[in-house]
């Protein structure tokens, strides 16, 4: 049971310890890695603690990697906008 929830807090810790260091494309190789990560590791977190610690977590990373989901809010708004017309 726990063993998710500590990869999620070293996950959590790592995405701050990049954040720290300085980047020349603004992180965003950085946050592409730490999706590519998140990503499996949320599924094995809502498997073994289920939906409402699962969408803690979400909410967690959403909150550390809150520019790509800025980005893709931008971008679905736009595709919705060009569908609709």
């Amino acid at each position: 049971m726990t063993t998710s929830l500590i990869l999620a807090c070293l996950w959590a810790l790592a995405a701050n310890l990049l954040a720290a260091m300085p980047s020349r494309d603004n992180h965003w190789r950085r946050a592409y890695g730490l999706i590519a990560v998140g990503v499996p590791l949320l599924g094995y977190v809502t498997y073994q603690n289920g939906p409402w610690v699962g969408l803690l977590v979400l909410m967690a990373g959403m909150s550390v990697l809150r520019w790509p989901l800025v980005y893709v809010t931008r971008w679905m708004r736009g595709r919705v906008r060009r569908g609709a017309s």
